[in-house]
């Protein structure tokens, strides 16, 4: 019987997830913009057979409490994700190439036409992770002062998400015959006008770029909210869990999954990817120690502001250690829900304040451990359907992937429930997804059969 395969994937930043990763010994400062620091780190994630190599962005930079960012230059110093995926796509061959681009701020058709060269650079390694955008510095730089309401931006997210499919569905995948012959390049027959009209889009054209590869790129999303896990069940083909233990997950797991029937879609064409940081070390005392010495980097400013940015309001005003009162939670949160339920439930169980600063990360669960027992951790989540895959989030980089990649990986492989070579060449295929098939060929099809 063939074993239950992890999907695994990584978040990259130039420095690593933690908030003092830049002020590391390890850390060079001209990383952010050195495209061959990147293609050295996607080579170290291939390396590892890694699923796919993920990056988070917002088309935004912190304009307000710039003395504090300073101190954790968050998004500050960013390649923009597309642009830097495309030149990774060069310098690897196997490995998926994912990206984060908003619905709030693109047009359906530039993010189409963008994914769809991606996928056709990278020879259909292309996934997008779909979000509405989660801060109103974003909002300031396209005109508005706010973020629109949360319901709305998943609104328009569906809309967004139905034109640019529509779009990657110009082209029926034989359309361009290259008939010399009868000099006909491709054939008109099989190019399909996008003729939509919605309350947040209107096109009327048709996509300039060949079908791509894998149909669409792979669609990854994330989100707690309910709004954000019935989008997923409709649409997602990964989803980066929220759980912040087992037991959540496999609520998280069982709950996602048992959504997808009633919109006619198989369970298994979703992989639920749990949110997790990673520590190697000889023991998980030693891991822990490293991340301690790195939490003590943190300034408080810093720990006060990723509280205020996930909640909505400032806690400043308050002594760092004491609890912080119950009553100073906000009623709702209209960025991400899964941030603000975290930090909502670390105010819940009587953190101090400077507690709360030095353990919100962001980060859902947090692995340390030897090779062993992270290997051990991860088939638990496996096998007791926790989750399909991990997202993993590596503090401080090269270092702790490097570490992940030599010593957990071939644990993972000799127990059967990893890879050891990749065995196919795109993304679907990495993560056992079907092809979407184009839908003006099924409408003929279901046409022919009646």
């Amino acid at each position: 019987m063939t074993k239950k395969q992890l999907a695994i994937a990584t978040l990259i930043e130039a420095y690593g997830q933690h908030a003092a990763a830049w002020l590391t010994d390890e850390a060079d400062p001209g990383s952010p913009t050195d495209i061959e620091y990147f293609k050295t780190i996607a080579q170290i994630c291939e390396r590892g057979k890694f699923d796919f190599y993920f990056i988070a962005d917002t088309p935004a930079c912190r304009t307000g409490d710039i003395e504090t960012w300073a101190r954790s230059p968050m998004y500050m110093n960013q390649l923009e994700p597309i642009t830097l995926l495309t030149a990774l796509a060069g310098a690897t061959s196997k490995i998926g190439l994912a990206a984060t681009a908003s619905t709030s701020f693109y047009e359906p058709y530039n993010l189409a036409r963008l994914f769809a060269s991606l996928d056709h650079i990278s020879g259909g390694r292309a996934g997008w992770n779909v979000v509405t955008s989660a801060n109103d510095f974003a909002a300031r730089n396209f005109g508005a002062d706010r973020l629109p309401p949360h319901a709305k931006r998943y609104a328009k997210a569906k809309e967004f998400y139905e034109v640019v499919t529509a779009l990657w569905d110009t082209w029926e995948d034989d359309a361009f015959i290259y008939d010399k012959e009868n000099q006909l390049n491709f054939d008109p027959a099989k190019m399909h006008l996008v003729d939509h009209e919605g309350e947040f889009f209107r096109v009327n054209g048709a996509l300039n770029i060949a079908r791509p590869p894998q149909g669409y790129p792979v669609i990854l999303e994330a989100g707690g909210s309910e709004a954000g896990k019935e989008f997923a069940a409709q649409t997602a083909e990964a989803v980066f869990g929220v759980a912040t233990n087992i037991d959540e997950a496999i609520a998280f797991y069982a709950d996602q999954k048992s959504r997808m029937p009633k919109y006619g879609r198989n369970p298994d064409h979703l992989k639920v990817m749990a949110g997790a940081t990673i520590v190697v070390g000889e023991s998980a005392e030693e891991a822990k120690a490293r991340v301690d010495k790195w939490q003590a980097l943190i300034h408080p400013d810093v720990g006060l502001l990723r509280i205020k940015q996930d909640i909505e309001t400032d806690l400043s005003d308050l002594p760092l250690d004491e609890p912080v009162p119950v009553d100073r939670i906000p009623a709702e949160s209209n960025y991400h829900r899964s941030y603000f339920d975290e930090v909502a439930g670390m105010i819940r169980r009587g953190l101090t304040l400077r507690e709360i600063c030095q353990q919100y990360t962001r980060a859902k669960v947090t692995l340390f451990g030897s090779p062993e027992e992270i290997a051990n951790l991860m088939q638990e989540w496996l096998d007791r359907e926790a989750c399909d895959g991990f997202m993993i989030t590596f503090p401080v980089i090269p270092s702790t992937l490097t570490d992940f990649v030599e010593k957990v990986v071939p644990i993972l492989q000799q127990r059967g429930i990893f890879r050891e070579e990749y065995t196919g060449s795109t993304l679907r295929e990495h993560l056992g997804l079907p092809r979407p098939e184009n839908r003006h060929v099924m409408a003929q099809k279901a046409a022919v059969n009646g």
